[in-house]
């Protein structure tokens, strides 16, 4: 019997010529995050297992909003300095480790890397095998090492031919909305069909980062020119393709049809509370804030396909609307092209790049009885704020397209994608 993406990546991280569901392997670890640095002094570790494979980014609260996190960050500094950690990001030079560690190059495909926060799939949009391992974050730092146990793969098969008003937060929103959050608890999703080559880095990251959010432990894109093009000239380490068995097993095969797909909207609170925005148009929500940023939604893309609808309209007087690029690279992206000057001229409060908003942790906290409308990856009750505040997840258009009305509309009622007169080139 063939073997799966997942599959494949494991037995080649344990030097197995084979693995199966169900079973359990220690792996080598290509790289990982620097989170929980201050438990290494604690047990005694002196060196970690290679300095340069361990990334540390300051993005949950950058900069400082407080003293304590103030000292957390003098801490932070003096233990990169201690273990001779080359690779250490803080605000100016920044962004969320899952936009940060692609742009450097520190995933190529092939690679099986475990990182310290939930929404570590993302990297899964470059052929690898990316999940969180926050628990063992210290014992990966001293070892390079983590056990798994081989999960089973579901393979998620997309057809048809993606409409321009939708990218892949639509995709994921349907698959949640159609299949539940726990289609993919501790499995492995693998992506693949003719509608894969339609989407975007950008799109494939938004999928692959939400996949946390269906329970899977990886969520796995092909090898393609989109994925080598991105790479190239970003990483020095050899892409590993991988591919799998025409025989492989998996444990279900989810089929996505994308013609005609409709703008999806996950109502609260909760990712799998999924329905057409035409349905939820119907309901005149009244929102009080709308959020573009975050790992899942944050890139040059999302901006602009904002930047489309906000152009020569101004946000709700009744609506506070913020942006945060993923990233400063994605900042500066987007004020090379004049996208953050479209975003300003309409009242956005243009922010640098930061986690805050996305977990209610600073920069924009909603109060009791206010809605936000985000591109954000997660709507739990109290999510960005208070428990008694209510969280709609969309796409960029969307999100934008509320911020102008004061209310949840339907985007294309604001832009005619079809025609697409106003586009800005991107590359990711």
């Amino acid at each position: 019997m063939g073997m799966t993406l997942a599959e494949k990546i494991l037995a080649a991280h344990s030097g197995r010529d084979a693995v199966k569901p169900g079973e359990f392997v220690w792996c080598n670890i290509d790289a990982t995050s620097g989170g929980g640095l201050r438990g290494l002094e604690r047990l005694g570790v002196e060196r970690v297992w290679d300095s340069q494979r361990i990334y540390v980014t300051d993005d949950h609260l950058a900069p400082p909003t407080s003293i304590s996190v103030a000292n957390d960050m003098v801490e932070t500094r003096r233990l990169v300095e201690k273990y001779g950690i080359t690779h250490f990001y803080e605000y100016g030079r920044h962004g969320i480790q899952h936009q940060v560690f692609p742009e450097h190059g520190y995933v190529v495909p092939g690679d099986l890397i475990a990182m310290a926060d939930s929404h570590s799939t993302t990297g899964g949009a470059f052929n690898a095998a990316v999940t969180c391992a926050t628990g063992e974050s210290l014992y990966i730092m001293t070892t390079g090492r983590l056990w798994f146990m081989v999960p089973e793969s579901i393979k998620v098969e997309l057809a048809g031919t993606l409409p321009p008003w939708c990218v892949g937060k639509d995709v994921v929103l349907k698959i949640a909305g159609t299949h539940g959050t726990e289609a993919g608890l501790y499995k492995s999703l693998e992506f693949s069909g003719p509608g894969v080559k339609q989407l975007s880095i950008g799109s494939r990251m938004t999928i692959a980062n939400m996949g946390v959010e269906l329970g899977a432990k990886f969520a796995i894109f092909p090898c393609d020119e989109t994925t080598l093009s991105f790479l190239q000239g970003r990483t020095e380490r050899e892409p590993r393709p991988v591919a799998p068995d025409p025989d492989a097993a998996y444990a279900e095969v989810i089929e996505v049809n994308l013609t005609g797909l409709e703008p999806q909207i996950a109502c609260p609170h909760d990712p799998g509370n999924v329905h057409s925005v035409a349905e939820v148009v119907r309901q005149h929500v009244r929102i009080h804030q709308a959020f573009l940023g975050s790992c899942t939604n944050g890139r040059l893309e999302d901006l602009v396909m904002a930047a489309k609808i906000l152009k020569g309209r101004k946000v709700h007087p009744k609506v506070r609307m913020i942006a945060s690029p993923a990233s400063m690279e994605q900042w500066r992206a987007a004020d090379k092209l004049g996208v953050l000057q479209v975003l300003a001229d309409a009242d956005v409060m243009v922010a640098h790049p930061t986690c805050g908003p996305c977990y209610g942790g600073h920069l924009g906290i909603i109060g009791a009885g206010e809605v936000c409308i985000s591109s954000t990856n997660r709507n739990f009750q109290g999510r960005m704020g208070s428990p008694e505040s209510f969280v709609y997840l969309a796409n960029p258009a969307t999100v934008a397209a509320g911020a102008v009305a004061g209310e949840i509309v339907d985007p294309r009622e604001l832009y005619n994608f079809e025609k697409d007169e106003m586009t800005w080139p991107t590359k990711n």
